[in-house]
């Protein structure tokens, strides 16, 4: 079966009588003039549908806890629907924790992870009762342990590790490989664990946590996680005679950004995480564990569109058309960071036939600004409203105010409505925390 994750465009793309780029039913071109670009656009059927596939696709399992990674994209609205869809958050902030309790989040099913909590998230997290906190290494296990301590409290962790797998993604958003700033290796799983045993009496070890990598294609990679999760979850239960039950698998999967992108289906990916815990658990001889997955990006990314107006254009003499839009590194920068590639479509021109390849560049003074290359569009022209597909994940998360330029808008839209659910900043909010000095 297909999912969400393989579509290069939300769910309720289509063109309407006008030529227009339609999506959750409101025109990107009317959105545009409502709103102005850059322009956030994010479609609550999209979103609702991926998260509904997720917890079909593992239906067949019954010990299974679905952790939306807010990394991708936070703010109150996105909490509240993805929660009323019955996730939990994974959060690696003060900031996403506070979000998401904001949004009414029962904070038992939200996760706080990082390589570098501060004294103030861990205690933010004791404080709103988090249902785990997965620890990254020897310093955040004793600090950990000295915060609850001084509470009076015990609190639930998982230990994070990395299991030696790497995948064929940038070598940027890679975690599991060994040398990696992520979890404890695994030859450190047993001193870990005997500090936790010995003297750490007020972490309650859980079980295991690992997160392999970001935009996966290959789901084989997970067949191999599996199986050293379940083995190691085998052998310290056995060694300290424990009785851990629970693993976070972390998440992954790919999406579609072009054409020539073949993710797998959020289908696909349960099928090869159910068949490998069941043959693990066999091969090691434990009890079936609870399981967390931790989907981001394949939950927001393809729900939400970014447009932007056209300004200039400037052909260079037997080369490159560029074309600049009002927007770019400051708004998205994957291209400049990950070289990542998107889709592009002229909204206010959906049902012209491309002909011209072009470059669209950003607005920013850096050469490298530059959000899609040699794209095939219609002729394009100074006010015309393009859409960039795919943009839920990371790209509002990674903004900012580079040249002292304006964050966008956000607009969730359905059922032919929208309302703003991130507003556009104004230039007072640029300087409201600035201090003028004497």
């Amino acid at each position: 079966m297909n999912s969400t994750n393989q579509s290069l465009k939300p769910l309720t793309t289509e063109i309407n009588d006008n030529g227009h780029l339609v999506i959750g039913g409101c025109d990107l071109t009317e959105l545009a003039d409502k709103y102005g670009t850059p322009l956030y656009v994010l479609d609550e059927k999209t979103l609702r549908t991926i998260c509904k596939e997720y917890k079909e696709a593992f239906s067949k399992y019954e010990k299974i806890n679905f952790l939306y990674a807010s990394k991708a994209m936070m703010n109150l609205s996105v909490a509240k629907i993805v929660a009323s869809e019955g996730f939990g958050f994974d959060c690696v902030s003060d900031g996403e924790l506070f979000t998401v309790k904001s949004a009414g989040v029962d904070m038992s099913k939200v996760l706080l992870n990082g390589n570098n909590k501060s004294v103030d998230e861990l205690n933010m997290a004791i404080d709103y009762g988090v249902g785990h906190i997965s620890v990254d290494n020897f310093f955040e296990l004793s600090l950990l342990n000295e915060l609850a301590a001084a509470k009076n409290k015990t609190v639930d962790v998982l230990l994070r590790i990395t299991p030696g797998i790497e995948c064929h993604t940038h070598e940027y958003i890679q975690t599991g490989h060994l040398d990696s700033k992520f979890g404890f290796d695994m030859t450190q799983i047993d001193e870990a664990i005997s500090l936790i045993c010995e003297q750490y009496k007020n972490l309650n070890l859980k079980g295991l946590h690992a997160h392999i990598g970001s935009q996966i294609f290959e789901t084989n990679v997970y067949n191999d996680e599996i199986d050293i999760l379940v083995k190691e979850l085998a052998r310290i239960n056995e060694k300290y005679s424990l009785n851990l039950s629970e693993l976070n698998i972390g998440g992954g999967i790919g999406v579609k950004y072009t054409e020539q992108d073949n993710p797998p289906s959020v289908f696909e990916f349960a099928d090869v995480i159910v068949d490998s815990i069941n043959k693990s658990v066999e091969k090691y001889g434990i009890e079936y564990p609870t399981i967390y997955i931790e989907p981001g990006r394949s939950i927001i990314s393809t729900a939400c569109v970014t447009l932007y107006t056209v300004g200039s254009s400037k052909q260079v003499p037997n080369a490159t058309k560029y074309v600049a839009v009002n927007g770019g590194m400051a708004d998205n920068p994957r291209p400049s960071l990950y070289q990542a590639e998107y889709s592009v479509q002229v909204a206010n021109k959906a049902d012209w036939t491309a002909s011209e390849k072009v470059t669209v560049a950003g607005r920013y003074c850096e050469s490298g600004d530059i959000l899609v290359k040699d794209v095939k569009l219609p002729q394009v022209e100074e006010g015309d409203i393009l859409c960039v597909f795919n943009t839920g994940a990371y790209n509002y998360s990674m903004s900012s105010n580079y040249n002292r330029v304006l964050k966008p808008a956000m607009v969730l839209v359905k059922n032919s409505q929208s309302a703003i659910i991130v507003k556009r900043e104004t230039l007072e909010d640029l300087i409201s925390h600035d201090v003028l000095t004497e």
